[in-house]
């Protein structure tokens, strides 16, 4: 593919994506990170491709544009996206109680004290429903609260042995709800964001409301429609050669191996695979998947979604008192001053400095990966990497990430 006589239709200088690489290259060259994997896409026009640096380092073998990769919480607007798909046939209810489908859920407790006892409780007002978890509302779920290490310890593998996370409990997918059923909520549904729990709750849920594997759930709905042939919860024997090292910092400096493919953790179907982290996919998978958001639920003529159903996907729906609310290390201005939550995504409430529109929408991934997608700039862009706990999303205080969208914002030119 000639990408140069895609610029002038795509809206790009060359001249000044030329810049993106060169602090791309910078940070391969630093040993900061081993390979870089970007795509840009704008106009219908596929404007701009890295692949710079190393799938596997130490056998010297460079990333390439089909280098399968980690995608971490990148998984969790797939998920969303099946879930959404369901209530478009009419087998689930947005504001319906989940308890038929996930009777586990069901009678919740609230803890008095978030950051209390959990045997202080009181009845939950109402029942879990599908927008809170959709939302990542449901009243539970990693954040400030005293069941935080407890829920951490719940991390289905092989994510959880990437993210190094101590004493993960491994479980098949009906006795990990079930442990999810033994604790009380730390908030009221509706009440409060709580992160990752609530895909993983998506992904059982998808599973019995289809009475299919997760696996072929979203092969079904998602990734044959769109045409994302790399795209699993495992990478079988055949296409290992095309995973990429995932690395972590050594304490000396430098890059150490966490998962390699010769001894990987995604080798074999994982006994609970995870909405909310357990995927694995190549840049122009993900691409196809963005871009049929772009294009209001449709790709290539395949409609996976209404248009008006992306709409509520990418809609806003924290309470003014939730944007005041910390999440994770960050202080509460930076998580959601300038940006709110829809289904799965986050979504750019704000314009702030070179960066994108307001409604751009997205989600990054704790092994290095973030997606953007940009209705008003018609843009979808795309960075991929495969190192431990490094987010490289602007807006998570990360150097690349601003690196990345300042780069390629400059470089519109029409």
């Amino acid at each position: 593919m000639n990408i140069t006589s895609n610029l002038h239709r795509s809206g790009f200088s060359q001249e000044r994506l030329g810049r993106l690489s060169k602090a791309l290259e910078g940070y391969v060259e630093r040993d900061e990170f081993a390979g870089i994997i970007t795509l840009i896409h704008r106009h219908g026009e596929l404007a701009h491709v890295d692949t710079i640096g190393w799938q596997d380092k130490e056998a010297r073998l460079p990333i390439q544009r089909d280098t399968i990769v980690r995608l971490a919480s990148m998984t969790k607007p797939i998920i969303a996206v099946a879930a959404l798909t369901l209530v478009e046939e009419g087998k689930l209810r947005l504001f319906d109680p989940v308890d038929k489908w996930l009777p586990e859920l069901a009678n919740r407790m609230v803890m008095r004290d978030p950051n209390g006892s959990p045997e202080n409780v009181y009845p939950s007002p109402r029942a879990i429903t599908l927008h809170d978890l959709l939302t990542y509302r449901p009243g539970i779920g990693w954040g400030k609260s005293s069941l935080g290490s407890s829920l951490l310890a719940l991390t289905a593998a092989p994510i959880a042995n990437a993210l190094q996370i101590p004493n993960a409990e491994h479980l098949a997918p009906d006795a990990w709800i079930a442990r999810i059923g033994e604790f009380p909520l730390a908030y009221e549904p509706g009440s409060r964001w709580l992160y990752h729990t609530a895909s993983d709750i998506l992904g059982i849920l998808l599973t019995r409301v289809t009475g299919k594997p997760l696996e072929v759930a979203l092969r079904e709905r998602i990734f044959e429609p769109l045409g994302m042939v790399d795209t699993s919860f495992v990478v079988p024997p055949e296409k290992r050669n095309r995973l990429a090292v995932l690395y972590g910092p050594a304490p000396e400096g430098g890059l150490v191996v966490l998962d390699h493919p010769q001894m990987t953790g995604w080798a074999e179907p994982p006994l609970f695979a995870s909405g909310g982290a357990g995927l694995v996919s190549t840049a122009d998978d993900y691409l196809r998947f963005a871009r049929m958001l772009l294009g209001k639920g449709a790709l290539d003529g395949v409609r996976v979604l209404s248009r008006k159903m992306v709409e509520a996907m990418t809609t806003d729906y924290l309470t003014p008192e939730q944007h005041t609310h910390a999440t994770f290390a960050l202080s509460t201005n930076e998580m959601w001053a300038n940006r709110g939550f829809g289904y799965g995504v986050q979504v750019v409430t704000k314009q702030t400095g070179l960066g994108p529109s307001a409604g751009t929408f997205g989600w990054p991934g704790g092994l290095g990966t973030a997606w953007y997608v940009d209705p008003r700039e018609d843009l979808v862009a795309l960075i991929l990497l495969q190192f431990q706990n490094a987010i490289v999303a602007a807006d998570w205080r990360s150097k690349i990430g601003d690196d990345f969208l300042t780069l390629t914002y400059q470089a519109i030119n029409d």
